[in-house]
């Protein structure tokens, strides 16, 4: 290059899954049969309907100029109708709801528009890489807080009292939980919100696991005053099958909501015409959806249990989200040689805990998106 990278580079690396896929596609083009089951990208389809809705959309008019950069109201209406049928929360669909390509360019947005370089942010150990590394790229300040199985990963608030969060001005949490698959109650969001207003912190909740494996989805917007100190990223991506599709939504307040399209204005120029139209014709799936969609998760999931047993693992059956989260034994060692190890020697990919936080050491992380037939296979592949 005949210039250097900018500054904010310097402690950002190369995103996890980035790197290590190039090395398991290297694998797979040798020949060798790799089963990946590290990433969650839904291997399901949406429904039928959905993808009609979008080849549907696009004769229509304005199918392919510039969109709103708030989205279409008919999109923006089923978001609002979808949170009121599903979490029992009342949203506003013009001045409560932000379409978003993805939760994941929500993370940006969000800290562009609320973080100053030297700002601290509260982020879960372990958790999603992505907020550390957006954190880092604003020029902000990662504080760790550590989750742990003792308080089934929830905020360790005497921990938190006894530090000084003068600097801090946004809170990331993410219920329920990657990667461990905790729930939150209602109870723990009601602790959240007590704890961010009495600290002055803005709550931002990530939300896009709540209905996988999971009998009680709930939104932190559910709480009484949540609007005031919250607000919520939530997705398609997992829920609908349509992680490619790239549809994501923010929800909360309007002053909120307002600040981060300043944002979003200055960096896109609206989402495709007919994903938005699918999107919104997803959005009207209720229960019977969800059932079948859990069905499958289930038997995967039982499967994978079974791998975390041949592995002399320890997890807990009590969690939701596409993921098994497993303890590795005692002495197993470093939990990357140990998954490297059986990608080398068995050709199964699995995700490192430690790559989610230093509280993620001595953890595996399995993936259910991933056929039953596969997961199979890799319980032979262990068994042998």
């Amino acid at each position: 290059m005949i210039i250097d990278s900018a500054n904010r580079l310097n402690q950002t690396a190369e995103y996890y899954f980035s790197r290590k896929l190039k090395e398991v596609r290297a694998l797979a083009a040798q020949g060798k049969p790799i089963i990946n089951m590290g990433i969650g990208s839904p291997d399901l389809p949406p429904p039928p309907h959905v993808i009609e809705a979008l080849t549907n959309s696009l004769v229509d008019g304005p199918a392919h100029q510039y969109q709103s950069y708030k989205g279409l109201p008919e999109l923006t209406a089923a978001m609002s109708t979808f949170y009121e049928n599903q979490y029992g929360v009342k949203l506003d669909a013009e001045s409560e709801i932000l379409p978003l390509m993805g939760s994941k360019e929500g993370i940006m947005h969000i800290s562009m528009a609320f973080l100053n370089p030297g700002d601290e942010v509260l982020i879960p150990n372990p958790g999603y890489p992505t907020y550390t590394s957006v954190t880092r790229l604003v020029e902000a300040e990662p504080v760790y807080y550590n989750l742990d199985a003792s308080n089934n990963w929830m905020p360790d608030y005497d921990a938190l009292a006894q530090r000084d969060l003068s600097k801090v001005k946004l809170m990331w949490v993410n219920y329920p939980h990657m990667p461990t698959g905790a729930k939150a109650t209602k109870a723990d969001f009601e602790n959240l919100i007590a704890f961010a207003k009495a600290n002055q912190i803005l709550l931002v909740n990530d939300n896009p696991y709540s209905f996988i494996l999971n009998e009680n989805p709930q939104s932190i917007l559910a709480v009484e005053g949540a609007k005031d100190v919250a607000i919520e990223l939530n997705s398609l991506s997992k829920s609908f099958n349509m992680s490619g599709w790239r549809v994501g939504m923010l929800l909360g307040a309007s002053d909120y909501i307002n600040t981060v399209l300043t944002v979003k204005s200055n960096m896109d120029s609206g989402m495709f015409y007919g994903i938005q139209k699918g999107a919104a014709a997803v959005l009207k799936e209720g229960k019977e959806w969800f059932d079948s969609l859990n069905t499958v998760y289930q038997k995967r999931r039982e499967l994978a249990w079974q791998l975390a047993d041949l592995l002399n693992c320890e997890y807990s059956k009590d969690t939701a989200g596409m993921f098994v989260w497993a303890k590795l034994p005692e002495g197993a060692g470093d939990a990357e040689a140990f998954i490297d190890d059986i990608l080398i020697n068995k050709s199964i990919f699995i995700t490192p805990g430690s790559i989610f936080g230093s509280q993620g050491a001595g953890y595996i992380r399995f993936s259910l998106c991933v056929t039953e037939d596969k997961i199979k296979e890799a319980i032979s592949r262990l068994k042998n």
